[in-house]
């Protein structure tokens, strides 16, 4: 029985006396979680999180429309602990607990794969980010044939890394004698898989893999490796590793006297905060650039470019920008923009309207059935960056490479460390 003006109103008065009046319109209200890691290891995946978040409390301060009805936004972050069995632990709480309309999740596999396998579980539907399509797509045992009904991905690919390291490494004199760092967690099984993986596309460009197997993250000893590279003549260290274990590798190759001319890593060195960690052995490093100030996309929400986010994200957060901006800024695009088109917020419909996505955001186009390998996949640009000392930080980010994606410019050439 719907209720009349004084009645509504005495009921509003009743659940403010014991403080629960926002109960009153909590029908009304649309919530968003967001699963990232915000703590742990991989923290500096999610650093940038609670800056893009107030953003979006802005963005979204009069509320979004979903069908013609007007609804209070309530954007919910979850902790991932850079744990995967907390991970899911927290997505199945935004799910079952504070019934959120969708869920976003970004970070490596170790937080969005679970995320995503909660909401496919629960057939709550999902948007992931910051994760190759790989581990993210075979790494739970997608089926191309089927893929999935409720989980929808937006990143790029192995081939795509690969290609761009390679892409810098032939500008550099080497014998191309390679050691890889492969650890054992769903990143590193993923890159030195066999069939998908570096070992494949290397041997057939002449390049030589050394792989002396998968560690522990967290290892505090890499002299099996940096032995096997020196035996090897090693010029070149690629691998997918978590920003400490970049700098107790770094370290101890200095002090045991290994010094390749390239080195090119994926996730510890997309920070400024960890090339800082590291003092001169940051210098020279090089690594996959998946968002940048220079990229020539703009928000359809804020309608700020690349250029102006970071400087918004450095004068109000006083720190460096860091990739992970982009995309987490990204999520909610495509979030904003789904739920608009939504019909109802039921689950079908909310999955129905993220899967005709088709827009342009500041990380790049994202569509899905389209513009990717498989319809729950959306590829976005890559490009190869190395770090520089700075003009106004102490290390910079500066395009060396681009052959993969023309329109985003480059600030220089790659050198040799």
């Amino acid at each position: 029985m719907p209720f009349n003006r004084r009645q509504f109103t005495q009921a509003a008065t009743a659940l403010a006396a014991v403080g629960t009046s926002s109960m009153v319109f909590a029908a009304d209200t649309l919530k968003i979680g967001y699963v990232s890691p915000q703590t742990g290891p991989l923290a500096p995946f999610g650093e940038a999180d609670k800056w893009v978040i107030d953003q979006m409390n802005t963005a979204f301060k009069n509320g979004l429309t979903v069908g013609g009805k007007k609804y209070d936004v309530q954007i919910i972050l979850k902790d991932s602990q850079s744990n995967p069995n907390r991970a899911g632990e927290v997505a199945n709480d935004l799910i079952l607990k504070d019934k959120v309309a969708l869920v976003l999740t970004a970070g490596t596999p170790e937080t969005a794969n679970p995320v995503s396998d909660a909401c496919e579980l629960n057939e709550v539907p999902c948007i992931s980010s910051v994760v190759p399509w790989q581990p993210w797509f075979f790494g739970r045992k997608g089926d191309p044939a089927k893929g999935f009904n409720w989980t929808y991905h937006m990143f790029w690919g192995l081939e795509d890394v690969i290609a761009n390291f390679t892409n810098g490494w032939k500008t550099v004199a080497t014998n191309k004698k390679v050691g890889g760092l492969f650890p054992n967690d769903g990143d590193g099984n993923a890159w030195g898989d066999k069939e998908l993986g570096f070992p494949k596309p290397l041997a057939a460009m002449g390049y030589t893999l050394n792989d002396p197997g998968r560690f522990q993250n967290g290892t505090q000893d890499f002299s099996a490796q940096i032995a096997a590279f020196k035996k090897d003549g090693v010029e070149i260290v690629t691998g997918v590793v978590i920003p400490p274990d970049a700098k107790t590798f770094l370290t101890q190759a200095k002090q045991q006297g290994f010094k390749p001319k390239v080195i090119t890593l994926g996730k510890a060195l997309l920070f400024p905060g960890a090339i800082e960690a590291l003092g001169d052995l940051g210098e020279g490093l090089t690594t996959e650039v998946w968002w940048s100030p220079s990229h020539p996309f703009a928000s359809s929400l804020t309608g700020q470019s690349a250029k102006a986010l970071a400087e918004a994200y450095e004068a109000s957060a006083k720190k460096q920008w860091t990739q992970p901006i982009g995309f987490a800024h990204a999520l909610f695009e495509v979030a904003s923009n789904a739920l608009s088109r939504a019909k109802t917020l039921k689950a079908a419909d909310v999955r129905d309207a993220v899967a005709a996505t088709s827009i342009a955001t500041v990380v790049g186009p994202v569509k899905w059935g389209g513009g990717g390998p498989f319809k729950n996949v959306s590829k976005t640009p890559l490009v190869l960056g190395q770090w520089n000392k700075g003009k106004k930080y102490k290390y910079e980010l500066t395009i060396v490479n681009n052959e993969t994606a023309k329109s985003i410019p480059t600030g220089g050439a790659i050198k040799a460390m």
